[in-house]
């Protein structure tokens, strides 16, 4: 049998070739041929894995050239550079190295912090042009000042404890930090309103999604407190940088740190040139030891698979076995799904995840779908997030899993229950695979129901009084939204009542604004699976 051979497309540490080549790997190296596609394209049928960075754009044009590929490994956090639905569709294991950079990322945040404030790279650039504009370069004092973190998961809590240790007072807002965990940080858990009316300075580290898209908004920055300062080495895209720029010339404003921009590479940008703004290109990652961490990391992952079948930090797999994967693969797309619908109705901090697992997935490996329901749950706000990953992410926002198995089956050979406990409510979920295969809703807190998932659907509850169906067919009908499939269920007659709705395409949003304005409307959410 012939070695596994790896082609590495990017820059990558020597260490992660010798890596490869102790382990019997074939390896190619050639650093810079991610940004020639054509060659690229002509060279990776003849490779098992390929090992990149962020330079190499791997297509679906590019997969369909990979007649042998397996596993992609990317050295660092974002994968937004493949397209992962190709990669999974064509069978190739996608993996990234989640947590190599985050004390580098940290700590950029912590020195843009102390730049800005400072104006230290103004004033190195005055007095090396033989200036001394001593009186020019006024700062504040970080001791006392209140920093307000938005994201406090592995990279926002390492900012906590730095900054708690210049005493400074540290406020968060994340709707997946748990009371508990924001003790143990030393951190007070706020509302993203009290957050931006506190705040001295503001850092952001959060993942891009469309729920933390311009969280910084226009409307946002006007809640900040006059002086506020802002820090972003998280993603671009999270503030909405015309916005900003217009409120530091205004001087409400003081003063912003990006190392991260909406466009990049940044060859133009509204915060450019704009006095009290410090600019870096994306150097959150860059250090020498962030940059080891990740090629070994990736180096030994891509290795297991490829002689092991070892699968770790994969964004679109389980860890599973290869015999496992045919039994286990139709009840992982449910609890996948069990936990991106309670995901995508919870907006408050999560303390607990119950999971229930009764009947034939009772004796199943439910480690892997565990790891698939929580990812499930926090991949609403957490893009980067993996099943590999999931549960230690929980972990650090406080969350507690509990497992419960029962051999008793109840209605179903099988049955999963996923239960999502927050500050505010308890909601549970429960679904089943049939004969067919296809994971189905069976009951929404506790009300029976029978829904199969679908890409775009509305969940309503309300009271079950006549006249809603109609009322709900005709408000969708007169938009021009095709209603496919109807699910309803009810506590009792007259009680309360739920229905979900599968329709064709996504709901707009005036559309979705009238729903609850029907009347015994209590909420409306749209869904997408």
């Amino acid at each position: 049998m012939s070695a596994p051979r790896v082609l590495i497309s990017d820059a990558l540490s020597p260490a992660a070739v010798q890596i490869f080549k102790d382990r019997g790997i074939d390896v190619t190296f050639e650093p810079g041929l991610g940004k020639d596609k054509e060659r690229l394209a002509s060279l990776i049928g003849d490779y098992d894995g390929l090992a990149i960075r962020s330079a190499t754009k791997v297509t679906a044009k590019l997969l369909g050239e990979a007649k042998n590929l397996k596993v992609i490994g990317r050295a660092g956090i974002g994968v937004d550079n493949v397209d992962i639905p190709a990669a999974t569709g064509r069978g190739v294991i996608v993996m990234n190295t989640p947590f190599g950079n985050s004390i580098t990322t940290a700590e950029h945040a912590i020195a843009m912090m102390f730049a800005m404030a400072r104006q230290i790279p103004a004033a190195d650039a005055s007095t090396q042009a033989g200036k001394w504009e001593k009186n020019r370069f006024m700062g504040v004092e970080l001791t006392a000042k209140v920093l307000g973190i938005i994201g406090c998961g592995n990279i926002g809590s390492i900012v906590a404890r730095k900054a708690i240790g210049i005493e400074m007072r540290v406020i968060a807002f994340d709707p997946f930090l748990s009371p508990e965990r924001a003790l143990e940080l030393g951190v007070e858990k706020v509302e993203l309103d009290d957050l931006l009316a506190r705040a001295d300075i503001i850092t952001l580290h959060t993942p891009l999604t469309e729920k933390t898209r311009n969280v910084l908004s226009r409307e946002a920055l006007a809640k900040t407190r006059k002086g506020v300062r802002i820090i972003n080495c998280a993603r671009g895209g999270l503030v909405d940088e015309q916005a900003l720029a217009d409120a530091i010339r205004a001087g409400h404003v003081a003063g912003a740190a990006f190392d991260v921009f909406t466009q990049e590479p940044a060859e133009a940008n509204p915060l450019f040139g704009v006095e009290n703004v410090v600019c870096t290109p994306h150097l959150g990652a860059a250090t020498s030891e962030a940059q080891e961490n990740v090629a070994l990391q990736v180096a030994e992952q891509m290795s297991d698979y490829l002689l092991k079948g070892a699968i770790s930090n994969a964004v679109n797999f389980p860890s599973i076995t290869a015999e496992e994967a045919p039994r286990l693969k139709p009840f992982i797309a449910l609890a996948e799904k069990l936990g991106s619908f309670a995901g995508q109705l919870t907006e408050t901090g999560i303390s607990h995840l119950r999971i229930t697992y009764q009947g034939e997935v009772a004796g199943m490996k439910i480690k892997a779908l565990t790891s698939a329901a929580v990812a499930g749950l926090l991949r609403p706000m957490l893009a980067d997030i993996n099943v590999v990953s999931a549960p230690s992410v929980a972990r650090e926002r406080g969350i507690v899993i509990e497992e419960t198995t029962s051999e008793s089956p109840g209605d179903y050979d099988s049955l999963v229950t996923v239960t999502v406990v927050t500050e505010r409510q308890e909601r549970s979920v429960a679904g089943t695979v049939f004969a067919d295969g296809k994971p189905r809703i069976t009951s929404i807190k506790g009300i029976k129901i029978d829904a199969e998932f679908a890409p775009s659907m509305i969940y309503v509850t309300n009271e079950d009084k006549p006249g809603f169906i109609g009322r709900f067919a005709t408000l969708l009908g007169d938009a021009g939204v095709n209603i496919a499939t109807f699910a309803l269920g009810r506590d009792n007659e007259g009680g309360s009542a739920i229905a979900l709705v599968e329709v064709d395409g996504p709901v707009p949003v005036p559309v979705l604004a009238g729903i609850p304005a029907l009347p015994g409307v209590r909420q409306a959410k749209p869904l997408r699976f």
